[in-house]
């Protein structure tokens, strides 16, 4: 049965993740920590960390690592071949509408539309892992004495590294992670 769980949730993110892995975040988030508890939020930002540094898809990446968590390897398997699926069959139907309808207005305007609900998607993902990772795995307590002084340090340092000196951002993240190591393990 939790495979059954696994491939309807990641065929659902699959789906309905129009826009790629940061808007997906949101779907992923509902269905792994608020509709099934398989993860905590921390753990989901975990995942999320992971899914970032690894190559390949967020979602997909997110994908395998919450199957192998509930399901172990055929969990795995089963959870990105519901996260894979619905695009592949979506692609396939989208490219010979496009090809054949690409001069239509009505095309370009659907585009166009999709946009602004995209950017929504990826706001919404960034605003709930940025609170969380300032306040410590409260999200959107917005509480002075919750905030984490480090993760504060470690994003206005990571910030500025990146905008100032214009860092690779696998640097970024890399440095992050060492000088969270070092902080976090003498508090």
């Amino acid at each position: 049965m939790i495979y059954l769980e696994l491939f309807w949730s990641f065929f659902q993110i699959g789906l309905f993740s129009i826009g790629g892995g940061y808007a997906a975040l949101p779907l992923i988030r509902e269905q792994i920590v608020e509709k099934h508890d398989w993860l905590s939020m921390t753990a989901f930002a975990d995942v999320v960390t992971i899914a970032e540094m690894t190559p390949g898809p967020i979602a997909i990446n997110a994908a395998t690592f919450v199957g192998t968590q509930v399901g172990g390897v055929a969990g795995s398997l089963v959870a990105t071949l519901g996260c894979v699926l619905p695009s592949c069959v979506i692609v396939l139907l989208l490219a010979w509408l496009y090809r054949k309808y690409r001069s239509l207005t009505l095309m370009q305007g659907i585009l166009s539309g999709l946009r602004p609900g995209v950017v929504g998607l990826i706001g919404a993902a960034g605003a709930s892992i940025f609170a969380l990772a300032l306040w410590n795995g409260t999200p959107f307590s917005f509480s002075f004495s919750a905030l984490e002084p480090v993760s504060i340090f470690l994003f206005a340092a990571a910030l500025f590294a990146l905008r100032k000196w214009n860092v690779n951002p696998i640097f970024a993240i890399f440095g992050a992670g060492a000088a969270g190591a070092v902080l976090f393990s003498l508090l």
